[in-house]
């Protein structure tokens, strides 16, 4: 089944208030998930975050398990609206590390939305796992993971450079490229 945009978003429904990010992630996976619509803006502030270009993630939690989690490294949409939009609407269907969420669900989700400065080269020393997220490479760049920052029970950078490059598929024992990068958390009040 196809989607459609739905246009019916203002800028008055989510003011660029920080606390917004994860009502507009939830706004997009719920009326996703119930009338298969993906939300759009018809114009935002020229001031507003959500119409500055970042990268971003998505994360999507029940009380005590994450539930699904996508992001991007680089923008890749014109907007950090859309892009908090379609990370949504993927952390929610296309994580394939767990099914897609289903309307029953949705009630019982709490929205995180992580605002991704852009990466700088870093080494193993630069690296503090509650200041800043890593990106782990290998040497020619085609395998890449990311870790974000300050996630529990992560303490140490050998922890958080273990983690990135196994989800890259690379043994953190070959030769990596390291990355670090600072976030914005935006958490939905509960």
């Amino acid at each position: 089944m196809k989607s459609k945009i739905r246009h019916d978003i203002h800028a008055s429904d989510l003011t660029p208030q920080d606390d917004n990010l994860p009502a507009l992630a939830r706004r997009a996976v719920e009326t996703f998930i119930r009338e298969q619509l993906i939300i759009s803006f018809d114009t935002l502030p020229p001031d507003s975050i959500l119409n500055s270009k970042a990268a971003c993630f998505v994360c999507i939690k029940t009380a005590r398990d994450l539930r699904g989690c996508i992001g991007t490294v680089e923008p890749v949409m014109h907007t950090l609206a859309e892009e908090i939009i379609t990370n949504a609407i993927h952390a929610a269907t296309l994580d394939p590390r767990f099914d897609p969420i289903d309307g029953g669900e949705l009630l019982d989700l709490h929205y995180t939305v992580d605002v991704l400065e852009t990466p700088e080269p870093a080494l193993y020393e630069d690296l503090d796992p509650r200041e800043y997220g890593v990106i782990v490479e290998d040497k020619s760049s085609y395998r890449r993971g990311l870790l974000l920052p300050n996630i529990e029970g992560i303490e140490t950078p050998d922890q958080q450079i273990r983690i990135a490059a196994r989800k890259a598929g690379l043994a953190p024992s070959m030769p990596l490229r390291l990355q670090r990068f600072r976030v914005r958390r935006f958490t939905e009040q509960t």
